[in-house]
């Protein structure tokens, strides 16, 4: 067994593509956890999906083996954590594992929005805080001012900051021999009853279910049988391991270590994130605190395209619910898709990742409906209740009045850009609450509705500040407002999946944007197509898809104009015939490029 005093278990957070999983591949090659055959970039970016857009989507756990100068061998336990605002879910898992933090700032960058949140998630974990400034290879590194800019915006000591390049290895030992002097090891005790936190599960297509724990007190050994406080489900272990990166099976594990086990787990509801491991006939008293569920802030409805796929989109569900406790999805039926499922998301960025993930993981094609947030509705006999999907709208009759989530927003963005972020927020129904400055960048605060942000508010804010600003945002309640249905009728016919809640200042102009946006969408048929936007009862905006006009009186040559226009007539009465029996066939792709306009379409 590893002496706790060897242990040192962290976790390393940063803004986006400040150099998290770079460095995290430099620590893997010193520390010799895999050869420089096997090494490649961002090796714990394990997914395809990971490798191709640059982005960590998944926490990722190595152990690694260093021989300090002293001669003595400590066990480091690293979790790669991502970036993004849409999976901070996986940063706090990962926290809660820990008792230190490396905080990266690119020292070319400075401290960003995400900097902010994930040192302050640390801090709230009571992290011990090494501060590490990536990038000092660049022409353009200030170390100096950096590090007075962690002081004055985080409150962080710097004296003990590393400056490090992760891409060239300079400052790699300095970096690991202040590791092992400056961060924690953890407590526990073997003799007590085992306790293990179960930090992350997924579904191997040959192990089943792989559990990744962190143990407290006690050890976990191979034929154990063990218990899940939760849902008290009992299992016997038949693998233990860790991870090195590559899968090493042990005999045990002991209190502050991290690792894997394999127990035949069949169900996956058994595995729930945060629950309490313990022995089966000597079990601990109390479970531990666990994590707080995730909220979903986006919902969308997501429909396979051939229905006898529904059964199979079940099992990928649960499959891949397991792997991401932050995706939550419930059955759902839709008059023009069929049977499919309600999912909740985190962001739009989480969104397209999980509809990727069915595509690659589990070759499922899938329609995807609007995206939209839960409203709350107050209805004239007292009842409320929660508004996921705007075809649920009850009659507008009955509804006393309908809040909105409103978010708290953190923008830092460069001086020259500042007017162009201010517009944008307020063309948002923003109210700016606060604006100081991160050393030399302006740090805007500002209030805005949450259904304002979640369809393109991210991509404008990168392209209007040339990808200069960083934003990050937490849910601070919900409020009142006058809020209305805009259905999209086809044809006539009400089309569910493309209804959205809006703001009733905005309900026109964002009507008439998206039917001329389905005007480009929707492909011609052999009759027009009408393209309304209503509020119950009253059209407020109109676009037509013009028909195939097929030239029939090519093969006419001289003679009367009454032969002209008979044959005219005739292909008039064939197109209305067509079009009271005719079906518009709207692209899968179309529901969520509808949406995805900006205001000045």
């Amino acid at each position: 067994m590893t002496e706790l005093s060897s242990i040192r278990n962290f976790s390393i957070v940063a803004h986006i593509d400040h150099g998290k999983s770079t460095l995290a591949d430099r620590l893997i090659q010193f520390c010799g956890g895999l050869t420089d055959r096997e090494m490649k970039e961002q090796v714990l970016d394990s997914m395809e999906l990971e490798r191709e857009r640059g982005i960590t989507i998944k926490a990722q756990t190595v152990r690694l083996s260093y021989k300090a100068n002293d001669g003595k061998i400590y066990i480091l336990n690293i979790m790669d954590t991502p970036g993004h605002v849409d999976f901070s879910y996986e940063v706090s898992r990962s926290l809660a594992a820990c008792e230190g933090s490396l905080l990266i700032v690119d020292s070319t960058q400075g401290v960003e929005a995400q900097t902010l949140a994930n040192a302050y998630q640390a801090i709230n974990n009571d992290h011990e805080i090494l501060p590490v400034l990536n990038k000092i290879d660049l022409p353009s590194s200030e170390p100096d001012k950096i590090k007075s800019q962690i002081e004055d915006v985080l409150g962080i000591e710097t004296d003990n900051a590393s400056l490090v390049s992760a891409k060239t290895g300079v400052g790699i030992e300095d970096l690991l021999n202040k590791i092992i002097t400056l961060l924690p090891s953890p407590s526990g005790e073997i003799t007590k009853e085992l306790k293990c936190m179960l930090v992350d599960s997924w579904y191997d297509s040959y192990l089943g279910v792989v559990v990744l724990v962190r143990v407290i007190n006690g050890e976990l050994k191979k034929g154990q049988k063990i218990r899940f406080m939760a849902t008290g489900a009992t299992y016997s272990i038949d693998r233990v391991g860790i991870f090195s990166p590559k899968a090493i099976e042990v005999d045990m594990l002991g209190p502050g270590e991290i690792g894997f086990i394999n127990s035949g787990i069949k169900s996956v509801s058994d595995c729930k994130v945060g629950d309490t491991i313990t022995d089966d006939k000597l079990p601990t008293e109390e479970a531990l605190p666990g994590f707080k569920p995730s909220q979903p802030v986006v919902f969308c409805g997501m429909f396979p395209v051939d229905s006898d796929d529904y059964e199979h989109m079940r099992d990928s569900m649960s499959k891949l619910g397991l792997n991401d406790s932050s995706f939550s999805y419930e059955p759902e039926v839709s008059p023009a898709l069929g049977y499919g499922f309600r999912c909740g998301f985190l962001g739009l960025l989480h969104l397209e990742i999980i509809r990727d993930r069915f595509e690659r993981e589990f070759n499922l094609e899938l329609v995807t409906t609007a995206p939209s947030v839960v409203y709350k509705i107050l209805m004239k006999d007292g009842s409320t209740l929660n508004l996921h999907n705007p075809t649920d709208m009850p009659d507008p009759v009955k509804v006393e009045n309908i809040s909105e989530p409103w978010i708290k927003a953190t923008i830092i963005v460069p001086e020259e850009f500042l007017g162009s972020v201010l517009e944008l927020c307020t063309s948002k129904r923003g109210i700016q609450q606060n604006m100081s400055y991160a050393g030399n960048r302006p740090l805007v605060e500002y209030k805005l509705p949450l259904n304002e942000v979640v369809f393109d508010f991210y991509d404008r804010l990168k392209s209007i500040t040339k990808g200069y600003a960083s934003f990050d945002y937490e849910i601070i309640g919900y409020e009142v407002n006058n809020l209305v249905k805009v259905g999209i009728l086809i044809n006539g016919d009400p089309v569910d999946a493309l209804s959205l809640i809006v703001h009733k200042d905005r309900s026109e102009q964002r009507g008439r944007a998206l039917c001329s946006r389905l005007k480009d969408l929707i492909p011609r048929q052999q009759f027009k197509v009408a393209i309304q936007a209503a509020i119950g009862g009253k059209i407020i905006a109109r676009e037509t898809v013009a028909s195939f006009r097929k030239d029939v009186t090519q093969k006419l040559y001289g003679g009367d104009v009454t032969r002209k226009n008979k044959l005219l007539e005739k292909q008039k009465k064939g197109k209305k015939r067509m079009r009271q029996f005719g079906k518009v066939d709207i692209p899968q792709n179309t529901f969520l490029n509808a949406l995805k306009m900006n205001d000045n379409n």
